[in-house]
C-alpha cells in the first residue's frame, strides 16, 4: 500500500478511504480545491491525516500561483477555502496556523523560494506526524499488559495519520513488543470506519480483530470479554475533554461502569488550549442520507428527519489518561496537559 496521503510529482496523491476495503484507489489533486474537497467528501479522514492534507493542500494552491499574481490575497483564498472544509479537527487548523506563519515570513522571497519553503514545511509535518504516532505507540504500549482485550472506536490507525496511527500507533506497537493481545473493533455507525477501515488495517498487519456492532460493547465489558478502551481523538480542550467519532462517550460511559481504563491516544497538535472545556468544542452535523442510506439504498423512509453529529464530547473525568507523544497526561488534565505544552 502507498502511503495514506503523499506529494508525487506536483499532486498530492491520497487512498481514496470510502472505498475501502473493497478497492485501493487513489484520488489524485492538482490543485487546493480538489485537496478541500477531498476532506470534505471524507475520501481523506482522521484529525492528523486532515491536517497534514491541508498542509499539502497549502503547498498545492500556492504551487499553481504565477509571478505577477498577488501572493498575499491568493494565500488567503487558499487558506479560507481550506478551513471551511470541516470545522472540528484541531490538525486542520494547527496545520494552516503553521503553513501561514511559514508564508508571512518568508513571502517577499523569490516565487520558487517561497513555493519550495511551503512545500518543505507541508513534508516536513507529514514526516512530523508519523514519527509522532511512533512515539505516542512507545508510551501507551507501557499501559497495555499481555492478555488485554482492547476496544477501539472508529479509525485512528495510518489511515487517520499519515502512518502508523495513533490509537491503532499504540496497538501496533504492543504487537510488536509479543504482547499477548486482540482487538474488538466497533463498525462505528454510519460511516463504518471501524468495519471498513480499523479491521482491513489490523488484518493485514496480521493483529487478531474482531469486528462487532456498536451496540455489543457494553455487554461484552460485562462479561469480561473486553479489558481496556482506546480511541483517538479530533480536538481536545485544556481540561481534557475530548471530542472524536459519535459513540465514543457512549463507549467511555461503559467503560466507567464496567471499571475498565479509558485511554484516549492523540498528538499534542490536537489539543486546543484556548478551550476551556468540551463546550466550546464545534461539532460537526453532516449529511442525513449517510443515516438514512447504505450506499446508495435507502434503509429506512426516505424523508424521514435525521440527526448526525459527527463527533461527541467525552467528559475528561471518564478518561483514564490522555497518550501523548510526550508523555501519558493524567488528571487533572489542565495541569498535565500544559506541561508538554
Amino acid at each position: 500500500m502507498r502511503p495514506t496521503i503523499e506529494w508525487n510529482k506536483n499532486k498530492v496523491i491520497m487512498i481514496d478511504q470510502r472505498k475501502l476495503p473493497a478497492e485501493e484507489t487513489y484520488w489524485e489533486c492538482i490543485d487546493y480545491e480538489q485537496v478541500a474537497q477531498a476532506i470534505e467528501k471524507m475520501v481523506i479522514r482522521g484529525a492528523p491525516a486532515i491536517g497534514v492534507a491541508a498542509a499539502y493542500g497549502i503547498g498545492l494552491g500556492m504551487m499553481n500561483i504565477k509571478e505577477d499574481d498577488n501572493r498575499a490575497s491568493a494565500f488567503d483564498i487558499i487558506y479560507s477555502r481550506l478551513e471551511k472544509t470541516r470545522p472540528t479537527a484541531r490538525n486542520l487548523f494547527w496545520a494552516l496556523e503553521r503553513m501561514k506563519k511559514i508564508f508571512q515570513k518568508n513571502q517577499n522571497r523569490s516565487l520558487s523560494e517561497l513555493k519550495n519553503t511551503l512545500l518543505k514545511q507541508a513534508q516536513a509535518l507529514e514526516k512530523e506526524d508519523l514519527e509522532t504516532c511512533q512515539q505516542i505507540g512507545s508510551y501507551g504500549a507501557d499501559l497495555v499488559k499481555d492478555g488485554e482485550r482492547i476496544l477501539t472506536h472508529c479509525n485512528a490507525g495510518a489511515l487517520a495519520t499519515a502512518g502508523y496511527g495513533t490509537a491503532l500507533g499504540v496497538i501496533r506497537s504492543s504487537f510488536k513488543k509479543y504482547k499477548d493481545i486482540k482487538v474488538y473493533a466497533s463498525e462505528t455507525r454510519p460511516f463504518l470506519q471501524g468495519a471498513r477501515l480499523t479491521c482491513w488495517e489490523l488484518q493485514r498487519d496480521r493483529i487478531p480483530v474482531v469486528l462487532i456492532t456498536d451496540n455489543m460493547a457494553g455487554w461484552l465489558m460485562n462479561k469480561g470479554e473486553i479489558s481496556m478502551v482506546v480511541t483517538g481523538a479530533d480536538r481536545i480542550s485544556s481540561n481534557g475533554d475530548t471530542a472524536n467519532k459519535i459513540g465514543t462517550y457512549t463507549a467511555a460511559v461503559l467503560a466507567k461502569e464496567n471499571n475498565i481504563p479509558f485511554y484516549v491516544a492523540a498528538p499534542l497538535s490536537t489539543i486546543d488550549f484556548e478551550l476551556q472545556n468540551g463546550d466550546q468544542i464545534p461539532i460537526e452535523e453532516r449529511d442525513p442520507d449517510e443515516v438514512r442510506k447504505f450506499g446508495e439504498a435507502f434503509i429506512t423512509v426516505p424523508d424521514i428527519e435525521v440527526r448526525n453529529p459527527a463527533f461527541d464530547v467525552t467528559p475528561a473525568s471518564y478518561i483514564t489518561a490522555i497518550i501523548t507523544e510526550k508523555g501519558i497526561a493524567r488528571r487533572p488534565y489542565h495541569k498535565s496537559l500544559s506541561e508538554f505544552k
